[in-house]
């Protein structure tokens, strides 16, 4: 069952540690950690994300089932979004926006080879944008909801993730490309001699963005983030 057993701490570095160590220990799928506080939760490009207490949703989830199609982020991204609203977008890969701007973060770490993995997923319930570090003000949202539905917050989003990891990849796909923050923008990605440039053209069925190259030729990102880029 999704979410069961559930450690809940009132402080923790990273949930995805604790939940880590737990199914090294052969937790089940679904066996899920939270945490009131997160002091040292991990982000893409090694960032971390920090949680003032009882304001974010803090978790990190086993998931033992569906990783044999790699779609398991998307799965998840599709989840956070539908409990989000109907206005929350996905930024691939793993990013839930609401009018542009970033409310939840999702991270899918483990050995899936060895049947296994970790779904890190941080969501600023009802966190105030005054309080967020100040590089992130710019970037950063909100749902804007109360202290007290963090609980209730949690709850509708361990529905939708027993919904969307159980779903077949074709059901996946379809839901993400409906929330597709980036379809049709400029993007751009990299540095240096590994930068590049395009028009993001969606996912392919492997949830690879597929980026159309100004030439005309196509290129599929595996990994890495993406920036929107200015409109020529």
């Amino acid at each position: 069952m999704i979410g069961v057993p559930r450690l809940h701490l009132a402080s923790a570095g990273s949930t995805s540690d604790v939940a880590r160590e737990r199914a090294l220990a052969g937790a089940p799928h679904g066996a899920l950690v939270t945490a009131a506080e997160q002091t040292a939760g991990r982000g893409r490009q090694g960032r971390v994300w920090t949680t003032q207490p009882g304001t974010a949703l803090a978790m990190s989830m086993v998931v033992r089932e569906g990783l044999s199609s790699g779609l398991v982020t998307l799965a998840a991204a599709v989840a956070v979004a539908r409990a989000c609203g109907s206005e929350a977008m996905i930024k691939w890969p793993n990013d839930v926006v609401l009018d542009g701007r970033k409310v939840a973060g999702i991270l899918a770490e483990g050995r899936p080879h060895e049947g296994w993995a970790v779904l890190g997923i941080g969501v600023n319930v009802a966190v105030a944008v005054e309080d967020l570090p100040e590089e992130l003000r710019d970037r950063a949202g909100t749902l804007g909801r109360g202290v007290g539905d963090v609980e209730p917050f949690l709850m509708a989003l361990l529905a939708h993730l027993d919904v969307a990891l159980g779903a077949p990849d074709a059901e996946v796909l379809t839901a993400w490309r409906a929330r597709d923050a980036l379809l049709g923008e400029p993007v751009a990605w990299g540095e240096g001699r590994g930068a590049g440039s395009g028009v993001a053209r969606g996912v392919d069925d492997a949830g690879h963005l597929v980026v159309e190259r100004p030439d005309g030729t196509t290129t599929a990102l595996h990994a890495g983030e993406v920036h929107l880029a200015r409109r020529p």
